[in-house]
């Protein structure tokens, strides 16, 4: 794809001057203006009357038209070394509102200089190969992030975690590549079809067996999604109580009529840094009204998708117990529950510590450990095409058919960081930053 246009055509040239405010909306105590592409330094020297020395902060009297916008720092970052991999210059601005308005205006009355959308300093940064496509998706889950899980995940992806393992992938491939080439040069004497060199085997299996360790581990989305916690059990037991007391607001309607609760409802938490999905369900029972049985029928529905259950009935009862906290809900009122792993009250708060605690642990071994980089649903595809390949060289007993499955490997890696086959989805990603990121 040419790094001076979109994969589909349309839209502005990437090989635009673009500008944009980088920090936080106004008023604020500083505000800086980000400017990119080969009239960077032009729009700077016409602002700022001469150019400071690279990557030295100056301060400057900034003018338009012969009238002062503001006294400011400057910062100019020439090619290729900078964020975006072109020039680059920063406005460090008082951060008012009439600041930053003149400002911006002052840039787009320049010619050759136009606002930037969303994502375009980081897409120039991917389409100048200052940072791969895995490290991009990285920034994006970083700017969505709400939880220290989910920062810390994005930042091992956006810091190249998961691009130097591809690199060494990639290099391994390459090797085990060269020795089959070296056979196929030599088949004349060998004969094609002799089997692999003596290390390749050896060597694409344990390739195989790495790829298919990082498949395994769990994925970024439930970083992203939250743990998918089902709130179950007969009509009235307490179950959107205690999805108000977990949550720690009234997101659930409550009431002492049994069925009140007739469609899921969800409350997004966050409980010891983790992410949370609470699903409020309807009761459970045999019912004749049609809106309360199409209610249950989504209920099972989802604990059938459910990571984990809090079930509030009797534990015989219990449809996934392998997945469930039985929990005596009520405490404070009804008798005991034989079998009932905790007891609880929603309004006393009797045993909600405890089940906290046994929320963070279920959940712990379905997420992401800590520093472990964690992959999403592109990534993972990718790689199962890489195992997919490897695993047709490693069973091949012709080089000939070994080597177009390590080609696989090599392309299906490719795309992980985009060096191949990802011009389709370039702007939904992009699509996701702020202007001006």
């Amino acid at each position: 794809m040419a790094p001076d246009a979109r994969p589909d055509g349309e839209g502005p040239e990437l090989n635009d001057t673009i500008f944009a405010l980088s920090s936080g909306a106004p008023p604020a105590a500083i505000a800086v203006v980000r400017i990119s592409g080969p009239q960077a330094e032009a729009a700077l020297e016409a602002l700022a009357g001469t150019l400071p020395e690279p990557r030295l902060a100056r301060l400057a009297t900034l003018r338009c038209r012969g009238e002062v916008l503001d006294n400011a720092l400057i910062i100019r970052f020439p090619a290729p070394h900078s964020a975006t991999g072109e020039d680059v210059a920063e406005l460090h601005l008082h951060g008012g509102r009439s600041v930053v308005a003149a400002a911006l205006a002052a840039l787009e009355a320049m010619p050759g200089l136009r606002p930037a959308e969303p994502g375009e300093f980081t897409r120039r940064a991917f389409e100048q190969g200052r940072i791969d496509l895995a490290e991009a998706e990285g920034l994006a889950d970083l700017l969505a992030a709400e939880t220290g899980s989910q920062r810390r995940a994005a930042l091992a992806l956006a810091g190249g975690a998961l691009s130097r393992q591809v690199e060494a992938w990639q290099a391994r491939l390459l090797s085990a590549s060269a020795q089959l080439e070296a056979a196929l040069d030599f088949s004349d004497e060998a004969g094609v079809g002799e089997g692999l060199p003596a290390a390749a085997p050896t060597m694409i299996d344990a390739l195989v067996e790495e790829v298919q360790a990082w498949l395994g581990r769990p994925p970024v989305e439930r970083l992203r999604e939250g743990i998918r916690v089902v709130i179950a059990g007969p009509p009235n037991s307490g179950k959107s109580s205690l999805l108000n007391a977990l949550a720690g607001r009234d997101a659930a309607i409550t009431s002492a009529i049994a069925g009140t609760t007739r469609d899921l409802v969800e409350a997004p938490t966050a409980i010891g840094g983790a992410p949370f999905l609470l699903i409020d369900t309807a009761g459970l029972r045999d019912s004749g009204d049609a809106i309360e049985s199409l209610g249950i029928e989504r209920a099972r529905a989802s604990l059938a998708a459910a990571d984990l259950v809090l079930w509030l009935g009797d534990p015989q009862a219990c449809p996934c117990p392998e997945r469930a906290i039985l929990v005596h809900a009520k405490a404070d009122i009804a008798p005991a529950v034989p079998g009932a792993d905790i007891a609880v009250s929603s309004l006393t708060g009797r045993g909600m510590g405890e089940l906290l605690e046994r929320l963070i642990g279920r959940a712990r071994p379905l997420l992401p450990g800590e520093g472990e980089v964690a992959i999403n649903a592109r990534h993972r595809a990718a790689l199962a095409q890489c195992a997919e390949g490897l695993g047709e060289a490693s069973g091949a007993h012709d080089p000939l058919i070994a080597a177009e499955g390590l080609r696989q490997a090599r392309a299906a890696l490719d795309r992980v960081t985009g060096r191949s086959g990802v011009e389709d989805m370039l702007d939904a990603l992009f699509g996701r930053f702020c202007i001006g990121k």
